[in-house]
């Protein structure tokens, strides 16, 4: 019966896990820079898979993984983990994990239609009012009147959400790659492999913007480096491995449905941690969201 379900129970472990390490991460990218936290997370959870894999597979790397797989995963990887998380990670400093969390309630709809531009899949009434009850939702929550001059602005900073857009799209069109290169190969070291990619791109942009002083700082610093290692355990090592499990055994729609419920259980853990203020309309706009991809994807 649990394997029957084993998609469903992954993104329902991925949504749990999605609503923890944004917290962490947020804290961490405040006290140091998203560049570093970035960088160390993926040095952490690269190890933490080659842990499990080699107890579960007889394997510290991915070695058995085809070509193709590593070419798709790769650029999966580059895309999702670098470009996406780069700015991710810079909207949990600028804007919080909550609000950012929020914003990429966009994946599944972002997901869509790179599904109706890549592979012709057809958009129908229904998704599209899908979109526009997840829209918003998010809208009721970044979009505030102001009193004085009478017009709509937005409640928190626009690089921040723009940011946190941008995330979105990395995500979105990352999961596509994923799919194109894992099959039905191991899940974790699938990620492996997108992390791989990930170490090598912020290699390269920590190189290219000189941040290596300040990435041997973070080392130093134990409190930080205790909520880089949650957050990496959390998140690149178990969230994501979760949620490329999920989408071997569940309809997509449905695993990002459930996965998308993180935007409503990361709301007591950000009350609990840093003791925030939650106003009745952000939970409004996280469930009326949350009701957006469900009726853009279970049909």
């Amino acid at each position: 019966m649990i394997h029957h379900y084993l998609g469903e129970l992954a993104a329902l472990a991925t949504a749990l896990c999605w609503a923890i390490s944004p917290i962490a991460f947020e804290y961490a990218g405040k006290k140091v820079g998203s560049l570093s936290v970035n960088y160390i997370r993926l040095i952490i959870a690269f190890l933490f898979i080659g842990v499990y894999t080699f107890f579960t597979r007889g394997m510290f790397l991915p070695l058995d993984a085809s070509i193709n797989s590593w070419i798709w995963l790769l650029i999966s990887g580059a895309i999702g983990f670098v470009i996406g998380d780069f700015f991710l990670f810079e909207a949990y400093v600028q804007i919080g994990a909550r609000l950012t969390m929020l914003i990429m309630a966009t994946v599944p709809i972002l997901s869509a239609l790179a599904d109706y531009i890549i592979i012709g899949q057809k958009l129908t009434l229904i998704d599209v009012i899908g979109m526009l009850i997840t829209i918003y939702g998010i809208a009721i929550v970044i979009l505030v009147k102001d009193s004085e001059n009478k017009t709509i602005k937005f409640s928190q900073p626009i690089k921040g959400m723009v940011c946190a857009f941008i995330g979105a799209l990395g995500q979105s069109f990352g999961l596509i790659f994923s799919k194109l290169g894992m099959g039905s190969y191991d899940a974790f070291a699938a990620t492996q492999i997108r992390t791989i990619a990930g170490i090598i791109g912020f290699t390269i942009i920590i190189t290219y913007s000189k941040g290596w002083s300040n990435l041997i700082k973070t080392f130093k610093d134990v409190e930080v480096m205790k909520y880089i290692t949650f957050g990496s355990f959390f998140g690149p090592f178990l969230g994501v491995s979760f949620s490329l499990l999920s989408l071997q055994y569940a309809a997509t729609g449905i695993a990002s449905t459930i996965m998308s419920i993180s935007r409503i259980l990361i709301i007591p853990a950000s009350i609990t941690i840093f003791h925030e203020k939650v106003t009745k309309k952000e939970i409004l706009g996280a469930f009326i969201s949350i009701v957006g991809v469900a009726i853009l994807f279970i049909k």
